[in-house]
């Protein structure tokens, strides 16, 4: 299974020039509001039409400008989840659901597909209810049930998490990522939450400005994003300007600091990273004496910021992160970081 996506499409000032090729499971779309991820997905489904490119499902051409493609969305066999769900407010939780399964013409079979989604979703003894009696999560539920039931080769989710209270979200999210492994398909989750990008999909791609800026399996992308926009996309909270010192070495000059790496170091580079929950008091390796300047205290952690001894004054503050339990250690003078940590980011 895969999907391949070359395209472009202007609208106004914002330009979308997406060039992408997944391969099955759950793949996420992670990037900014207004970077170009929901008008990628609707693309795709057909709601929009690119001004150039080509799109393929599974071998079957979606799009092409050049020989004159473009299948009507109900063609494409493709559900997608907007980010309302765009349930029916007066029709039950089984009337939504049966506007899936319009296609089918046989009423038993009609009724042992609404029965199948209605155990998968965990929706029994619901189905007379109206979408204004359920909770976002049953709604949510439902939404998917109706989609699912038209049996899609890809399954697209907007922002599928956004309209949720954030105690009901990480349950949602785990039920959703075991609904979307039961069935079985290619699913594309988009979202500006790197916290589901990386819970939920196996693979990810950055989208900046319209454009993908990277794509690759999840845990290889967060720890190695390669540019500074991908670093600040997954979440790194210290990006800064470095030279290359050696083969394993590198100069920060606003911090006026060098770090060990356990990568070799190419002559491109132009800056690194460094998360902030991997400064630590009791690293042997680039260890450094630092100063505190603010600390704030959260439920589980301590957010503080620091400087280096002899960091440029103009400079930022860097971040650090240490979970609660620690508190003989968030205020020492020393740091230090593994030299697995530190992420070299290139031009």
């Amino acid at each position: 299974m895969s999907l391949i996506v070359e395209i472009k499409k202007r609208l106004g000032s914002f330009y979308l020039d997406v060039s992408l090729e997944t391969s099955g499971g759950i793949s996420g779309l992670l990037g900014a509001s207004g970077s170009g991820k929901s008008m990628t997905l609707m693309c795709i489904a057909g709601i929009v039409k690119p001004d150039s490119g080509k799109i393929t499902l599974n071998g079957v051409t979606l799009f092409d400008s050049e020989r004159h493609i473009n299948l009507a969305p109900q063609q494409r066999h493709t559900g997608y989840l907007f980010q309302n769900y765009a349930l029916f407010p007066n029709m039950t939780v089984r009337k939504n659901i049966l506007c899936g399964l319009h296609n089918e013409k046989t009423k038993a079979k009609r009724e042992y597909m609404f029965n199948e989604m209605i155990d998968l979703m965990q929706l029994r003894g619901l189905e007379k209810l109206k979408p204004g009696q359920l909770s976002g999560g049953q709604q949510q539920r439902v939404a998917l049930a109706r989609i699912l039931a038209g049996n899609p080769s890809l399954l697209m989710l907007d922002e599928p998490f956004s309209a949720l209270d954030s105690h009901l979200r990480e349950q949602v999210q785990a039920e959703t990522q075991r609904l979307l492994r039961k069935f079985g398909k290619e699913s594309f989750l988009v979202t500006h939450s790197r916290d589901e990008a990386f819970g939920m999909c196996d693979n990810i791609a950055l989208i900046d400005s319209g454009k993908i800026i990277a794509y690759k399996e999840t845990k290889r992308l967060f720890a190695s994003p390669e540019s500074r926009q991908a670093a600040l996309l997954t979440g790194c909270k210290n990006v800064v300007d470095a030279k290359k010192n050696g083969e394993y070495s590198v100069y920060v000059p606003a911090w006026n600091v060098q770090f060990t790496t356990s990568e070799s170091v190419r002559d491109d580079l132009c800056a690194i990273g460094i998360r902030a929950h991997h400064f630590d008091p009791k690293a042997a390796q680039n260890r450094q004496t630092v100063h505190i300047i603010d600390e704030t205290e959260s439920p589980f952690e301590y957010k503080i910021q620091f400087r280096y001894k002899n960091q440029h004054e103009e400079s930022q503050n860097i971040w650090w992160l240490t979970p609660k339990g620690k508190e003989t250690e968030h205020s020492t003078s020393m740091l230090g970081v593994a030299g697995d940590d530190i992420i070299l980011l290139y031009k």
